[in-house]
C-alpha cells in the first residue's frame, strides 16, 4: 500500500465511486452572465487563492485516489495568469491514472490558447453560448463579444478540439432560438447541451423564476422540428443525449430541477481556494487549503479528502417556485464552476 494511502479509491456512503473532479481554477471571469454572476462582483484576495502549484498537488492526489477525469473551470479558467503551466503539467497524467483532461470556457481566449491546449493533451471543450444574436449575447453576458467567441471556436476546431456547446435555457430570452442553435451546431460539427437554470447565488434584479424553463418543454419543441433518438453516448457528466437525425449531431439535456441526476453522481468540486464541495447543490464543504499549506505530508491531505467523501449527500435540494424566491445556495455558480 502506498504511504500516502492512495491505493484505495474514493467511495461515498451510497457506494458511488468518485472518478470525476471539477476544479475551479479562478473565481474571476471576463463575462458577467446574468444567471451566474452579479455585475458588480467582489473577487477573492490573492492570498486566499491556491497557487498553480498547490492546485497541481491536489489534482495529482485526486488522480492517485482514482479520479479518471479532470475538468478545469472558473470563472473563466483561461484568464488566470500562467494557466497553461498547470494544464501542461496535468496533461502529463493522461495515461498515467488520468483518462481525460477537459476545459469549460466561455471561448473568449481560445484564439490565443487552442493549439497550446491540444499540445497539452486536451481533446474536448465545453463552451457556453446561450444565443447566436450578438446584441442578445451582449445582454446575457453583459461584457461578452460573440464575434470574438466565434473566432475562438474556429481556432479550436482548426486545432482539432471537439466542442460541446452549453446553452442555458432562459424563458423569454433565448427560447425562440433553440432550433437555430441545434441546426448551427450540426453545421459546425458541435454537440449541444441545454441546461436548466440553477438557483445559485444572488444575481441582481433578474428573477430566476422568470428565467426558468423546464427542459421537458425544450425537448418537446425540438421534437416538432427534429427526430430525436435516445443515445447511449456519455461524457462522464449528467447530460442525457439524443441523436439528431436531421443534423447528424447530438443534443443533450441537463435537468437538475425537473429530473435530477444525483443517483449516479461520481463528481466532487474543488474551488480555487481549496474548498471541496461534495455536492453542487449543498453548502457542506471541506477545507483542503489548511492541511495543504500546513504540511508537505500527503497523508494528511488524503485523510482530509477521505473524510470529506464520507459526507457526500445523496442529492441536492434545488427548487424554483414562488415560495422560494432566493437561491438554494448562496454561492455563485462561478465559485464552483458548475
Amino acid at each position: 500500500m502506498e504511504t500516502a494511502g492512495t491505493a484505495v479509491p474514493l467511495v461515498d456512503p451510497y457506494e458511488r465511486t468518485i472518478t470525476y473532479l471539477r476544479v475551479s481554477v479562478t473565481d474571476r471571469c471576463d463575462f458577467r452572465c446574468v444567471y451566474c454572476m452579479a455585475e458588480d462582483m467582489t473577487f477573492l484576495p490573492k492570498a486566499e487563492v491556491l497557487s498553480l502549484e498547490e492546485l497541481e498537488r491536489l489534482c495529482n492526489l485526486f488522480v492517485d485516489l482514482g479520479v479518471r477525469k479532470l475538468r478545469l473551470t472558473g470563472g473563466e479558467p483561461l484568464v488566470r495568469r500562467n494557466i497553461m503551466h498547470l494544464i501542461r503539467n496535468l496533461g502529463r497524467r493522461i495515461g498515467d491514472g488520468l483518462d481525460e483532461l477537459t476545459i469549460t470556457t466561455n471561448g473568449s481566449q481560445l484564439s490565443r490558447y487552442a493549439e497550446q491546449l491540444v499540445d497539452a493533451g486536451v481533446r474536448r471543450l465545453n463552451i457556453s453560448i446561450d444565443t447566436l444574436d450578438a446584441a442578445k449575447f451582449k445582454a446575457i453576458t453583459r461584457w461578452g463579444d460573440l464575434d470574438k467567441v466565434k473566432a475562438g471556436l474556429k481556432a479550436a476546431t482548426a486545432a482539432g478540439l471537439h466542442i460541446k456547446i452549453n446553452t442555458v435555457a432562459l424563458k423569454g430570452v433565448n427560447d425562440d432560438e433553440f432550433e437555430t442553435l441545434v441546426r448551427w451546431c450540426g453545421d459546425e460539427g458541435h454537440d449541444i447541451t441545454f441546461i436548466e437554470v440553477m438557483p445559485m447565488g444572488e444575481i441582481g434584479a433578474e428573477a430566476r423564476l422568470d428565467q426558468y424553463l423546464p427542459l421537458s418543454m425544450v425537448r418537446g419543441r425540438l421534437k416538432e422540428s427534429f427526430t430525436l433518438t435516445e443515445s447511449d453516448h456519455r461524457t462522464g457528466g449528467p447530460a442525457r443525449y439524443f441523436d439528431v437525425a436531421e443534423t447528424g449531431g447530438r443534443v443533450g439535456f441537463i435537468t437538475p430541477l425537473t429530473h435530477n441526476f444525483c443517483e449516479l453522481c461520481n463528481r466532487v468540486r474543488l474551488t480555487c481556494t481549496g474548498t471541496l464541495y461534495m455536492c453542487l447543490g449543498q453548502e457542506d464543504a471541506a477545507d483542503l487549503r489548511a492541511p495543504l499549506r500546513a504540511s508537505d505530508d500527503d497523508r494528511v491531505l488524503v485523510a482530509a479528502i477521505r473524510e470529506a467523501i464520507t459526507r457526500k449527500p445523496k442529492g441536492h435540494d434545488f427548487v424554483i417556485d414562488r415560495r422560494r424566491s432566493g437561491p438554494a445556495v448562496g454561492r455563485h455558480m462561478s465559485v464552483t464552476g458548475g
